[in-house]
Parts: structure tokens; C-alpha cells; sequence
């Protein structure tokens, strides 16, 4: 009796836990999904965009870049990603959310093979095109020891393709090992001038084995080049002449106008800061040509391992902070006006994560892309960093999305679905598919399979995230940059004042769009756009509609507005001289 009374409670136990799952598995077919399986703000749209990109790297860790540049001049930005080892990739944008590999037939393409590393544009010759930058670190068939290769510059023909200007513009003449590179027009003559970092001087060994035993017993640094722009037609070094004498395992850095006083100045990112040379940072002395290092008066000098940086007034009180990627914690040095040393506030800033744990083991971050930007509308820039460790180890460290909250930055890379653990390195910001928002694309170097997810390629976010109103300015300049680089726009909403420079260079080894891009909450109209030339000279436009893009265009003379009136003022004085000194005729 037992027995069978034992079965019937067997059965009827059994009855009821499938009867139970049958109902949970109804309320999960009506009810909402959970927050797990909810849309996150980014999406990753790579496959369905086109892009298919990997970075293959030659031997070490050394690139992976990508610059935002609209070739074509139809309005939608456009991709130049670098392939080390691999093909370059030139992405047309179609404007119907898809990109299109137009590389072969581009003339990008060139009979030797380089690897190349990362990638820059401007509009080099002023003809209404932009012109492509790309570094480089060697022959891909060379055995000789590095460097032994020239960096590339191709001029934009205007109908879809570019040529190979790089002997016409007299860059053959340097062959360096180089990394990242950026453009700015240091003596305001309009013609954008660039900066580049080179990481070795002369060195035979296999970059998968670098360590800080060989470093320190080195003397392989090498000199950065400061190209000088004559007039669209060449460039011409002029490092030393600029006060520019260091050495150091350079990985590029920015132009940035870190005083307001109009001109650009130089940040420099130095790998192994703490054991060699540290980053640099120095004051554009302009009229004068010359540089003056200011890195230790201003606390700039640090010794980390300097893989790249963002550039963003993230307080909005007008001046320009630069948040700086590392292995360990990452600098937010925060700029506290003029003369005035900067602070590292990464700890008080809530920024400072200096161990995270992948699969029950202890990792060191390891960051190189960064970007600051308002996705989500709310008038606060977050800050986006690109994490990936180095090779040949490939642990994953998931990236960083960075949130304002209470004067705090959380991380919610997870939560806003950008946390892959692929080896990232340069990452920029552009609106891709023109809708007011901010999207993301991330240079992975090779895939990564962990059990947990697998990335087959660098990835392009598309973002959701955003809510409130935007506006976008897109400059046009005419005695500055053609396309305003170095120049700042102001945003005023009410009492909030938000400044945007224009980027020439900087992530790791990357360049951003040159659109500003402004998040403006629930405001319903924008009260003033105020720009800055490079240089001098200001336009102000005011009561602008929200949620559109403003095309400025630089009017005569407002770089130098009383230049003009002067020189009037003085060939009327000397023609007036000239005329009372002359004496009448005689019969």
C-alpha cells in the first residue's frame, strides 16, 4: 500500500511541475523579455552594413587605425580602415545605412606593399577634396631590419580615386617606423601642417617579444617628423626648427588648443613613459615657429605607457581636458585654465579601474582608442575606451562606456552592448547614417574566442541610445583649414556653454569626424552657435533650430578681421607720401 501510495505522489508531483512550466512558459511568450534579452542601446550592425574588417598584425601589437572622411563630397561619411598586413579598405558609404569596399580601382592601392598602421585626411592642396595620410612601418616582403618605409599621401582627384603623391610631396625622403600622425595647420596660413609619431629608431628583433628589459637597454627611439605644409604643393620637415629635439617610442598624440589663445598646440604619446621618455606636451609659440615644452610646469609629463587619447571639455567651463589610454589606470588630466598645472582626476572621476577579472584570473586593462561624445543626447559627454590586450596573449578584456552621473563616471559597456572582448584598438565616432546620433566603429586586430562570445571582425555600433534634441555643425573655412580643422564650435542652450574642437588626429592612431556633434536634451531651440577660427576671427549665428545640421562657412577676412584695414591704411599713407614729394613738372 505504501508503494502504491508513494507512485500516485510521484505522479501527481510531476503533473504539477509540468503544469507549472507550462505556465511560465506562457507569460514568457505575452509578457516583455527580460532586461538580458532587451534591445541594448547599440547595435551591432557589421555584417548587415557591410564591413568586414580585420586588422592583421605584422609580428607585435603595433596598429589598427581608421579615418572618417566624406572623399566623395555626397554628405555621407566615408571609411579609410588600414589592414597591417592585409589590404587597406576605402568604405563608400551608400546612404542607405550599408557601406561598399571600393579599394581596388581607388588608386589607394600601390605596386609594393606596405604594412600599414593608421590613417588621417585632410584637404592637403585646398582644391575642395580630402587627401589621405597613412602610416607605415615596413615592406611586407622586406627582411631588412625596421624601419624601412616611407608614410603615404594620397591626393584626391575629385572623381572617386586618388594618386600616389607621396614623392611628389617629398615624403620619400623619411623612412621611419611610424604609428600615429595628425593633421593641424600650426602657422595659420591655412594649409594643414602634420605630426607624426615614429616608434623606433633602428630595431631587428621580433615585435612579439618587447619587454621592458629590452627597452631600457635600447637606444632605438626615435624622433617624431613636424611636416610642414608649403602651400598644397610639398612638405618639409621642421622638427628641430621648431624646438622639437626628443626621442621616444612615439604613438602619435593631437594638435589641441589647450589655452583658447587661438592657435594649436602638441600633446605627444610616448609607449614605455615610465621607463624611457615620457608624454610630451608643448605651447605653440606662434607668430614665432617654435614650440616651447611646458610638460612639466603643467604636470603633462607622464610616464605611462601612452597608446592614445580623447579631447573633450567634459565640465564645460571652456577649456579643453584629454583623457589618455595606458596599460593600468588611464590619466584624465583636467585642465584648469591657463598657466595653471593640470589634475588627474581619474580616481575622483570614478575612471580609475586599475584590475578587472576575465574567467577567475586577474587582468591588467589595456587601453588605446578613446573617444568622448554625446550619444545619448543629455548634454553630458561620455567616454568611450577600446580595450585589448597584447599579442601574442589574447585574454579578453571587455571595452569601457563610460556614463556622467552625479559628477561620477560609471561604466555600462555591458548594459549599452559594447563590452565585446575582441583586441580593439583605434575607435572613432561619426553619424553614419545621418539620423542627429552619434555611432561607433571599433578596430579589432583578430578574432577572439573565449566560450563566451566570438568577434569576427571590427565592429560598427550603430547607436539607439539617444533621446533628446542635437545639432550639427559642419564648417567651411576659407583663409583657416578648409574644413575648419583645429577650429572650435560653441553651442549656447540657456545657461550651458558646450565647446567641440574639430578633430585632426586622435584616439589611437584615428581621426573622428570633423562634423561637431552637440547633444541638447530637451532644449527646443539653440540660442547661440558661436565659432572660433583657428587663428582669430568669429561668426555668431543665434536662435537656430534644433535637430539639423548648420553648414558655416568662414566669411572674408574674419580670421584677420583688422589686417585688412591696416594694410588699407598704410599703402594709403605711403601713396599720400609719395604724392607731396613730387614736384611739378617745369615749362
Amino acid at each position: 500500500m505504501g508503494q502504491v501510495r508513494n507512485r500516485f505522489v510521484r505522479i501527481v508531483l510531476i503533473n504539477l511541475i509540468q503544469s507549472l512550466m507550462s505556465v511560465v512558459v506562457f507569460f514568457q511568450l505575452i509578457l516583455p523579455t527580460s532586461a538580458q534579452e532587451k534591445p541594448t542601446p547599440f547595435k551591432d550592425v557589421s555584417a548587415s552594413s557591410g564591413i568586414d574588417h580585420i586588422f592583421e598584425v605584422y609580428e607585435g601589437t603595433f596598429g589598427g587605425g581608421v579615418v572618417v572622411f566624406d572623399f566623395n563630397n555626397d554628405g555621407w561619411e566615408d571609411l579609410f580602415i588600414t589592414g597591417g598586413v592585409g589590404d587597406d579598405q576605402l568604405y563608400l558609404n551608400k546612404g542607405d545605412g550599408t557601406f561598399e569596399n571600393v579599394y581596388e580601382g581607388s588608386g589607394l592601392k600601390t605596386p609594393k606593399k606596405y604594412v600599414t598602421q593608421g590613417a588621417i585626411s585632410a584637404d592637403v592642396n585646398r582644391d575642395g577634396w580630402r587627401d589621405l595620410f597613412v602610416t607605415t612601418i615596413k615592406l611586407r616582403d622586406s627582411k631588412d631590419p625596421i624601419p624601412r618605409a616611407e608614410n603615404l599621401l594620397f591626393i584626391n582627384n575629385g572623381d572617386g580615386t586618388f594618386r600616389n603623391a607621396t614623392e611628389e610631396f617629398g615624403l620619400d625622403r623619411y623612412q621611419t617606423f611610424s604609428t600615429g600622425a595628425m593633421f593641424g595647420d600650426i602657422n595659420n596660413d591655412g594649409y594643414p601642417d602634420i605630426f607624426v609619431g615614429n616608434y623606433f629608431n633602428m630595431f631587428d628583433g621580433k615585435l612579439h617579444i618587447m619587454n621592458d628589459a629590452i627597452i631600457v637597454g635600447s637606444n632605438q627611439m626615435a624622433e617624431g617628423l613636424l611636416l610642414i605644409n608649403k602651400k598644397g604643393k610639398s612638405f618639409e620637415n621642421q622638427y628641430e626648427k621648431y624646438g622639437l629635439g626628443f626621442k621616444g617610442f612615439g604613438f602619435g598624440g593631437v594638435f589641441s588648443d589647450y589655452d583658447n589663445d587661438g592657435d594649436l598646440d602638441l600633446i605627444v604619446n610616448h609607449d614605455f613613459g615610465y621607463k624611457s621618455i615620457p608624454n610630451q606636451f608643448f605651447q605653440n609659440q606662434y607668430p614665432k615657429a617654435r614650440f616651447l615644452d611646458i610638460a612639466d610646469s603643467m604636470d603633462m609629463d607622464l610616464p605611462i605607457n601612452g597608446m592614445g587619447l580623447a579631447v573633450g571639455d567634459y565640465n564645460n567651463d571652456g577649456y579643453l581636458d584629454y583623457y589618455f589610454t595606458n596599460i593600468r589606470a588611464n590619466p584624465f588630466m583636467v585642465n584648469q585654465g591657463p598657466g595653471k598645472p593640470f589634475l588627474n582626476q581619474n580616481e575622483e572621476l570614478g575612471i580609475k579601474i586599475n584590475m578587472i577579472r576575465e574567467k577567475g584570473r586577474p587582468s591588467l586593462p589595456i587601453s588605446w582608442g578613446a573617444n568622448f561624445a554625446d550619444f545619448n543626447h543629455n548634454t553630458n559627454l561620455e567616454l568611450f575606451v577600446a580595450n585589448g590586450a597584447l599579442n601574442p596573449e589574447v585574454f579578453p578584456i571587455p571595452n569601457y562606456y563610460f556614463e556622467l552621473e552625479n559628477g561620477t563616471y560609471v561604466n555600462k559597456a555591458s548594459e549599452k552592448g559594447v563590452n565585446d572582448r575582441g583586441l580593439s584598438r583605434g575607435s572613432v565616432v561619426f553619424d553614419y547614417d545621418n539620423d542627429g546620433d552619434l555611432d561607433l566603429l571599433v578596430i579589432n586586430q583578430y578574432p577572439v574566442n573565449d566560450g563566451l562570445t566570438s568577434i569576427p571582425s571590427s565592429l560598427l555600433y550603430r547607436n539607439d541610445a539617444s533621446e533628446g534634441n542635437w545639432v550639427k555643425v559642419a564648417l567651411q573655412g576659407r583663409d583657416t583649414d578648409l574644413n575648419g580643422i583645429g577650429s572650435r564650435v560653441e553651442v549656447v542652450i540657456g545657461d550651458l556653454t558646450m565647446i567641440r574642437e574639430i578633430d585632426g588626429g586622435s584616439s589611437h592612431l584615428s581621426q573622428n569626424s570633423v562634423i561637431a556633434h552637440f547633444g541638447l536634451g530637451d532644449a527646443e531651440k539653440v540660442d547661440t552657435v558661436r565659432v572660433k577660427w583657428l587663428g582669430g576671427g568669429e561668426q555668431v549665428m543665434v536662435n537656430q533650430q534644433v535637430n539639423q545640421l548648420l553648414s558655416i562657412e568662414q566669411v572674408p577676412s574674419a580670421r584677420f578681421p583688422y589686417v585688412w584695414l591696416l594694410a588699407l591704411l598704410i599703402a594709403t599713407a605711403v601713396i599720400l607720401f609719395f604724392l607731396k614729394q613730387r614736384k611739378p613738372l617745369s615749362d
